[in-house]
């Protein structure tokens, strides 16, 4: 039994290894890429004095991506590491180096575009630099079910969306800086089936690949603390514009990117409910000298109890159906994602 477990540790530890340096020819004496008539790279690896040969040309080699940061990275000597990976079909190539980054497009002058989170899509609400909707939408992030794969790959789309409108109205991308934990748990009120269909790989990857793709394009991602910004978009904004409750909460968190005031709007609201219902909520009174989140820490709590009641009431079909997400079937405002 020793010897099998021995036997697979050896084999997965020879099937890749790592070539880099920064202070080398090619950033590497051993794996040097050289420049082809085609456009494509050869790439001479050094071998070891028992495999009689001294060098292994691999010839006709181009990224899938990140194509041009490699090339630059030749040129300007920068740290540039090759690790060759083995898997059941054949040999892969990892190249890591360092990126420049983008010279910053955005400026909170201009407004900013605010980013909800949820199991079952990104909501994207454009500002105006006075802090007013002016667009938005939902951006489809369904991962439940999927491989790591095919998450990977609706994550990535979603999250270059959000850059194409970033980069084209040159605004700032504001997220939570949220805990995914936390995350869950304010999925709670929309019932636990749907919170459960957010996992912690997709969440992490939509923050992870967001940052990344904002750096590479110039674009600022402003974090700021999530605090009840889903009861202040409940409560202030998905009522006045027309919008879904999480449109609300991601123009809540796009203004307090911006610092805005976050003031009730109102006394008495309507919220929105499962099953395209309302529940009528009156606020409770405000104490001066508290801070505003003790305001919104009681508004929740009773939108905790308000929304829970009718839930019991409707039949399981309707208590797990969303209302209609994006902006354009609520309201007569443009969609900032129809824009581009």
């Amino acid at each position: 039994m020793v010897g099998k477990v021995l036997a697979r540790w050896r084999e997965k530890r020879s099937n890749q290894f790592v070539l880099g340096s920064k202070d080398e020819t090619g950033g590497c004496q051993g794996c040097v890429a050289t420049q082809a008539e085609d456009g494509s790279y050869t790439l001479r690896l050094r071998l070891p004095n028992a495999a009689g040969d001294k060098h292994l040309l691999i010839r006709g080699v181009r990224l899938e991506y990140g194509q041009e940061q490699w090339v630059d990275s030749l040129g300007c000597g920068r740290a540039i590491s090759y690790r060759f990976l083995r898997d059941k079909k054949s040999w892969r190539l990892f190249v890591s180096t360092e990126v420049v980054p983008a010279k910053r497009i955005t400026k909170k002058q201009r407004g900013a575009i605010g980013i909800d989170i949820n199991p079952d899509q990104l909501a994207l609400a454009e500002l105006a630099r006075s802090g007013n909707y002016i667009g938005g939408g939902a951006i489809p992030s369904v991962t439940y079910g999927k491989t790591r794969n095919q998450a990977n790959t609706i994550v990535s789309e979603a999250v270059q969306r959000i850059i194409e409108v970033a980069v084209r109205t040159r605004k700032p991308v504001v997220v939570e800086r949220l805990e995914f934990s936390k995350k869950k748990a304010a999925l709670e009120n929309e019932g636990k089936k749907r919170s459960r269909t957010l996992s912690s790989f997709a969440y992490n990857r939509t923050r992870a690949q967001l940052k990344s793709a904002a750096y590479r394009a110039g674009v600022e991602v402003i974090e700021v603390n999530p605090a009840y910004t889903s009861t202040i978009g409940a409560v202030n904004y998905a009522p006045r514009y027309g919008i879904s409750i999480h449109l609300g909460a991601a123009v809540a968190v796009a203004r307090r990117g911006l610092r805005l005031s976050e003031r009730p709007a109102a006394r008495v609201v309507k919220v929105r409910s499962r099953g395209n219902n309302h529940v009528t909520l009156p606020l409770p009174v405000r104490i001066r000298g508290r801070h505003k989140w003790s305001f919104w820490s009681k508004v929740s709590r009773q939108m905790r109890a308000a929304l829970a009641a009718p839930v019991r009431l409707l039949p399981k079909d309707l208590g797990s159906t969303p209302a209609p997400l994006c902006s354009q079937a609520l309201s007569l405002r443009a969609c900032a994602l129809c824009a581009t």
